[in-house]
């Protein structure tokens, strides 16, 4: 079955649970009920790893979560990146060779469970060197689906998410991704000291750079939530944050943008964004003074060349 087929209608008979080596990745910090209700439902798919980030004593998630599950309890706050490697790396044993990548409150339906694998293997027939491929993300609050980016030599391309055909990106986003895992070794680990901002960034640079390429799925969409309530400035929409992310955000962008692999073509775009929502955080977030501090904290850092956790 080819992309045409897949794409025109022929869905009913793929089911990601007849390829045993389909498993997913997902992320708990302070789970509620709905993250629970989330991965007991994906988990009767495919094969399932919960990596916990939850602070203080285990939590008691066991009970909570469907016996299938693989339950990886960290104690602390590991980052995203580390998380999602000890995911990977789990299902990696276990024989798996796709796997997603989900935030806690992800809600996948069945179209993307079935048709990101299925792509990995018709593209993989013209295409060795597929490394990942992704939908096209949905923010109801700041419209959409969000165009996928290619980094031409001085500017962000955006290209549509239309279309019948799998359209070759630089860029995705790693909740709701899939990743072909004869990549991974050759690719590399996400970068665990970035901990969460733009960890998907670097490691999507890295499989380029190394020959790998990236593809959207346009004809697939998830529901991506970037942050918190929107500001909204003159009819436009920012994604907002708390501190802690905003210093995450403003320190791993410096540190990505001193790098000599990553392309110019993000970096002009960071330069001009980053004192653009200094801007805002000083005008129209609470507390003010502390978004404002914690961003220039992290600017302070991505110079010193300084990663991992936030030092509270």
């Amino acid at each position: 079955m080819g992309i045409a087929q897949l794409r025109d209608g022929n869905r009913a008979s793929l089911n990601p649970c007849a390829d045993a080596r389909v498993g997913a990745v997902i992320v708990f910090y302070n789970p509620d009920d709905a993250c629970f209700l989330n991965a007991n439902r994906l988990a009767e798919r495919v094969e399932c790893v919960v990596v916990d980030n939850t602070e203080g004593p285990t939590p008691r998630a066991r009970g909570r979560l469907a016996p299938s599950i693989h339950y990886l309890p960290n104690g602390k706050n590991e980052g995203i990146a580390s998380a999602l490697n000890r995911g990977v790396a789990h299902l990696k044993a276990l024989g798996c060779d796709k796997v997603f990548l989900f935030d806690q409150d992800s809600a996948p339906d069945d179209r993307l469970l079935t048709e990101l694998p299925q792509a990995i293997v018709e593209l993989s027939k013209t295409d060795s060197r597929v490394a990942l491929v992704g939908p096209a993300y949905v923010d109801d609050r700041l419209g959409g689906p969000t165009p996928f980016v290619r980094f031409a030599h001085w500017r962000l391309l955006r290209v549509p998410a239309k279309g019948n055909e799998p359209i070759e990106t630089d860029f995705l986003i790693s909740s709701g991704s899939c990743v072909n895992l004869h990549s991974w070794d050759e690719i590399g680990r996400l970068q665990d000291d970035l901990f969460i901002d733009f960890v998907d960034l670097e490691w999507c640079v890295r499989a380029r750079r190394k020959g790998f390429n990236i593809y959207g799925i346009p004809w697939v969409h998830m529901n991506h939530s970037l942050g918190g309530e929107p500001i909204r400035i003159f009819g436009r929409a920012y994604p907002s944050h708390s501190a802690a992310r905003h210093y995450y955000l403003f320190r791993n962008a410096v540190s990505l943008i001193l790098r000599p692999d990553v392309p110019f073509s993000w970096k002009s775009g960071e330069l001009v964004k980053l004192p653009i929502r200094l801007c805002i955080y000083a005008l129209f977030l609470e507390p003010r003074w502390r978004h404002v501090r914690m961003a220039c904290v992290g600017i302070v850092d991505g110079l010193r060349g300084k990663l991992g956790p936030l030092d509270r």
